[in-house]
């Protein structure tokens, strides 16, 4: 396609994009570029809050109470929005990453580990009341629709630039995925969301001093070499001077109000009594990354002497059993780990593997199919594609290993080697190489190569030399990395030049 086509499809696409995707900003009552609807917003949010809560530590259910208190102070605080209809939910992540998220429509998060370090509920608002703004101001979806309009653009320059014939814009649909609400947040929505966080803070009665208080936690934590573990906070909520100092001057304008000290620490309780156990487990972590199990089962004997009822410490306790070779008390660790908290996915997908890895595939399978359920994941997608694979069932065990193909660990290397297998299998006559040859007496000769790893037969080829076409079946079978050859004696078509085309092939068991 011309230069100049492109160029004038991409800015008609730009114009129409603008001209029909025009918002109302709800929180500041600006006119901006969204690819988004309220309500699709509302869908993408439902659709991937349970995933990603899984995929962050799972619900924090150690303490009920707090669970309800958060919620709480998070509802509270959103009937002061500007979008106070939107289907808010508010929940204690078991992560001891200080962080807090917010996905499109009102789904919002807040870890474990974050709550410790705040000092009251005024400051827990701020969190909240920032995140509610996230959500409300639809900052994941001005994210995702900049991508979007970026991803067009680099498209557009690079098919302008190699010339590529025939080659279309594609769709936008393609261009929404569920990791673009975790990206970094602009400074301007970062601003934004202090902003008018803390007009919803001082509406339902806290003092916003609290704002204040929170960003020089972030500034002190983001100097510290010490914390890099809170990279996963700042990498979406990057902190700075600049946000202290607005949230100074905001904080003047606002009436004093509720600390709720108190309150917030008696709901805390639980979590400060156990801080110790999760300090333990996060040093057990570590031992199990440089490959030291005995030393991971020291700290957790300390995490379980504290907090006997945390799921996670079972499932680090069953994976430091697995790599010592015990896979029995590994078994018995994953199992206490579901009695614990049967509804999360780690502990489903660590004894399935188990299981499988050790001959009981049928019960390994059940454990990985729970876990898929919860959270599909690399690793139960590789091995449900196994599971696939062995009933024959190709297209399912493909879609399988195509996700298990994503990841970038060592299941990522090994599905792409299952994938590979599996085209051979559905699509073997794309394995059999074609070249011509002479034979001794200068005719031409085809000869065909099988350069899968499994033996193809049943061959229809289609051959062609210009004025008339001829299919043969082949009865012969070729073994891997085995040639055949058809002679041209049997088909008198081969005395002129022509062309070779498999039309069908079979893998032969």
């Amino acid at each position: 396609m011309p230069v100049k086509r492109i160029k004038v499809i991409y800015l008609l696409l730009l114009t129409m994009l603008f001209l029909t995707n025009c918002s109302v900003n709800p929180v500041t009552g600006q006119n901006e570029f969204l690819l988004m609807s309220k309500q699709q917003e509302i869908t993408l949010g439902e659709k991937n809050y349970s995933p990603s809560r899984q995929a962050q530590g799972g619900d924090y259910y150690l303490d009920s109470e707090l669970q309800s208190y958060v919620a709480g102070v998070g509802k509270k605080l959103a009937t002061y929005s500007a979008q106070p209809d939107l289907p808010f939910e508010f929940v204690v992540l078991n992560n001891s990453v200080p962080n807090a998220w917010a996905l499109p429509g009102g789904k919002i998060a807040i870890n474990r580990g974050l709550l410790v370090q705040l000092r009251d509920e005024a400051q827990l608002a701020a969190v909240l009341s920032h995140e509610i703004v996230h959500a409300v101001a639809r900052h994941g979806a001005s994210q995702m629709s900049r991508g979007t309009l970026l991803s067009l653009g680099v498209m557009a320059v690079g098919v302008s630039a190699k010339e590529k014939e025939n080659e279309e814009i594609v769709g936008l649909a393609s261009q929404f995925g569920t990791a673009a609400w975790m990206a970094k947040y602009s400074r301007d929505d970062e601003l934004e969301a202090d902003y008018y966080g803390m007009d919803y803070m001082a509406q339902a009665g806290y003092e916003p001093e609290g704002a204040v208080e929170l960003q020089e936690t972030f500034v002190s934590f983001s100097k510290d070499k010490a914390t890099g573990f809170l990279s996963g906070l700042f990498s979406s909520h990057p902190p700075s001077m600049i946000r202290v100092e607005a949230n100074r001057i905001k904080a003047k304008t606002l009436p004093s109000g509720d600390r709720g000290r108190t309150r917030f620490q008696a709901a805390i309780r639980q979590l400060k009594k156990d801080e110790l156990a999760y300090e333990a487990a996060e040093k057990a972590k570590k031992a199990l990354k440089k490959n030291d199990p005995r030393g991971a089962l020291s700290s957790l004997d300390k995490a379980v002497d504290i907090q006997p009822d945390e799921f996670s410490f079972w499932v680090l306790r069953g994976k430091a059993w697995k790599i010592l070779g015990d896979t029995g008390r590994a078994e018995r660790a994953f199992t206490t780990s579901i009695r614990k908290n049967p509804n999360h996915y780690s502990a489903y997908l660590e004894r399935g593997v188990l299981l499988y890895d050790n001959g009981d595939k049928i019960n390994g399978i059940a454990d990985i199919k729970r876990s898929h359920a919860l959270l599909p994941t690399a690793e139960g997608s590789y091995y449900l594609g196994n599971a696939a694979m062995e009933q024959k069932n190709y297209q399912r065990a493909k879609a399988y290993f195509e996700v298990g193909a994503k990841s970038s660990e060592n299941v990522g290397s090994r599905s792409r080697a299952k994938l590979l297998i599996l085209n051979q299998r559905l699509n073997p006559e794309r394995y059999i190489r074609i070249s011509q040859i002479q034979n001794r007496d200068g005719g031409m000769v085809i000869r065909l190569t099988n350069l899968a790893s499994v033996s193809i037969g049943n061959l229809q080829i289609q051959i062609t030399d210009g004025v008339a076409a001829r299919e043969l079946r082949l009865g012969e079978t070729i073994l891997p990395s085995e040639s055949v050859n058809i002679q041209p004696e049997r088909h008198a078509l081969l005395n002129r030049p022509f062309l070779v085309k498999i039309l069908k092939a079979t893998v032969v068991e």
